[in-house]
């Protein structure tokens, strides 16, 4: 999420096809079906990870927090600041995703009404949006590719308002919320708590750590749905009015990194530049986090390339976002 100006907020409106999707591998598929039954979360195995964080790791990253896990073998490679808590602005929506495709019973095809509330809420807060237009109608699949590729918090508001429970939008939101911490606890991430559903924090208590954000990634990139949204560069999606939206991926790793299958961007006045990134070769995953980086897709790139174990370093050309796209 990145608070922006109100001429910065519009999305592009070129009808383009998705992106291709790089299928990640060895991770642990939800059952498929209309719900998502999550798999039981694992523990994440950390022997060593104060020691490793000492010894030689990717060298030269700038992040004041940084987490490197093989998804594969569910493994803790490197880590620094890996522990301390920090705001995650947008990185905020992974779980908000999460939430939406393993809740009970949940229909993806569910046509969700986009209110005026919803617009007036990316309004107030200068926030990241996916442009929705009042009374267009959505499925609940169209949104995640709103929430996750032009970060809208229009999307995140509708979807919240649409999964939580209660009489009010308020109320819905407020459960929608509840929700989201009850999977943090189920997952094992004992140090992050979250008080919205988009990472607009209200109180100061939005929160998590490069260690429990890779737990969380991993988790999510258990859902085949979530990977195929996360995997996409761009994409047309067209409201039962016959309007089409057209998004485009925020994080520019994608496409431009060999085997990179998402994540999440996002970006703070607290939080500074942040990326949640995966990447597949053969048979092995990798998942990183970036917070408060100074170069966050350099960083990535390097953590990438040690995780691997290439011996020279990636070209860092990264793939160009259209004028006046939504940038996060």
């Amino acid at each position: 999420m990145r608070l922006l100006g109100t001429g910065s907020r519009r999305a592009g409106a070129v009808a383009l096809t998705a992106g291709s999707v790089v299928a990640s591998g060895a991770l642990p598929a939800y059952a498929q079906g209309p719900e998502e039954q999550a798999p039981a979360p694992t523990p994440l195995r950390t022997t060593g990870l104060e020691r490793a964080a000492q010894q030689s790791g990717p060298s030269g990253v700038t992040a004041s927090g940084a987490f490197l896990l093989d998804g594969t073998a569910n493994r803790a490679l490197w880590g620094k600041g890996a522990g301390a808590k920090r705001e995650m602005a947008s990185t905020t929506k992974i779980m908000t995703a999460v939430v939406v495709v393993t809740a009970k019973g949940v229909d993806l095809g569910r046509r969700i009404t986009i209110r005026k509330e919803h617009r007036d809420y990316v309004a107030k807060w200068g926030a990241s949006t996916a442009d929705l237009r009042t009374g267009d109608k959505l499925t609940a699949r169209q949104l995640l590719y709103g929430l996750m590729l032009p970060s809208g918090c229009d999307a995140a508001y509708a979807l919240a308002d649409t999964f939580g429970k209660g009489s009010s939008r308020g109320a819905r939101t407020k459960s929608f919320i509840a929700q989201m911490n009850r999977k943090a606890a189920e997952l094992g991430m004992r140090d992050t708590k979250f008080d919205s559903f988009d990472g607009i924090s209200k109180s100061g208590n939005n929160y998590s750590t490069p260690q429990d954000l890779a737990k969380l990634t991993r988790y999510a990139l258990g859902s085949k749905n979530l990977r195929k949204v996360t995997g996409a560069t761009r994409t047309s999606q067209k409201a039962t009015n016959g309007r089409t939206y057209t998004w485009y991926n925020t994080n520019q790793l994608l496409g431009a990194y060999d085997g990179v299958v998402g994540v999440k961007t996002g970006t703070g006045s607290k939080a500074g530049p942040c990326l949640v990134f995966a990447a597949t070769r053969g048979q092995r995953t990798m998942v990183g986090v970036v917070l408060n980086g100074k170069d966050r897709y350099r960083d990535a790139t390097r953590m990438l390339d040690w995780a691997f174990k290439q011996k020279t370093a990636s070209p860092l050309e990264l793939r160009l976002l259209p004028r006046g796209v939504q940038r996060d």
